[in-house]
């Protein structure tokens, strides 16, 4: 572990080599290290610095099999035949495509085994894009900021095809909702570096279409 975290002291490196890990080993995660991402979480910026956020950390096995079974379920019945039905991303040639495929079937199998777990929650009505916003950049702190300590995680949604039964499981009051659930632990896999479409198909300039001129 000490020679990923010599390897990625650039913040860009780190950006660059940051990937969604879903293969994780079940090895304990040091308390300290859990601390150290979730203090970069609470760096982050929120509406009017509101902060009206929690971060539920979640190690307890019962909690975490049961939501895992929401989250299995919803990858079985409601993502997995979506994706297989569909076509792989821009710039993922099909081998690429059923590799990711194989990695998200094996974390719906075994997210339950990631031995941390941390949940952002904000306070209020019913999650919003305007919401999301005061939570979600505390979530990409996090993100890297565990790419830095070697360890690897990734943001999901899937178990909020079963919102109420999940965060009853979770212990959620009523006026709490979680955005997404970050399975922690040491990566069983390499990091990055990431793969993305190239600038030039993604940015515009002034009007929407028109090529961005230092692409």
């Amino acid at each position: 572990m000490a020679e990923d975290v010599a390897s990625t002291a650039d913040l860009f490196e780190i950006i660059r080599t940051t990937r969604s890990m879903r293969r994780l080993k079940q090895d304990p995660v040091p308390d300290g290290l859990i601390r150290k991402i979730l203090e970069a979480g609470v760096c982050a910026p929120s509406g009017g610095n509101m902060q009206r956020w929690r971060f539920l950390v979640i190690r307890d096995a019962a909690i975490k099999q049961t939501v895992g079974a929401y989250y299995k379920r919803a990858w079985d019945e409601v993502v997995a035949p979506r994706y297989r039905a569909g076509e792989p991303a821009p710039g993922m040639d099909r081998d690429r495509f059923l590799r990711l495929l194989a990695a998200a079937e094996h974390l719906a199998a075994h997210i339950h085994d990631a031995p941390v777990w941390i949940v952002p929650c904000l306070q209020g009505g019913t999650p919003t894009r305007t919401a999301g916003s005061s939570i979600y950049p505390a979530v990409q702190n996090m993100l890297l900021a565990a790419r830095a300590l070697g360890l690897g995680a990734t943001l999901t949604t899937l178990y909020l095809s079963f919102e109420k039964e999940a965060e009853a499981a979770l212990g959620l009051p009523a006026d709490w909702h979680s955005y997404a659930v970050l399975p922690i632990g040491y990566p069983m896999g390499r990091f990055g570096p990431v793969r993305r479409v190239a600038l030039a198909d993604v940015v515009f300039e002034d009007r929407w279409g028109q090529a961005y001129r230092d692409l």
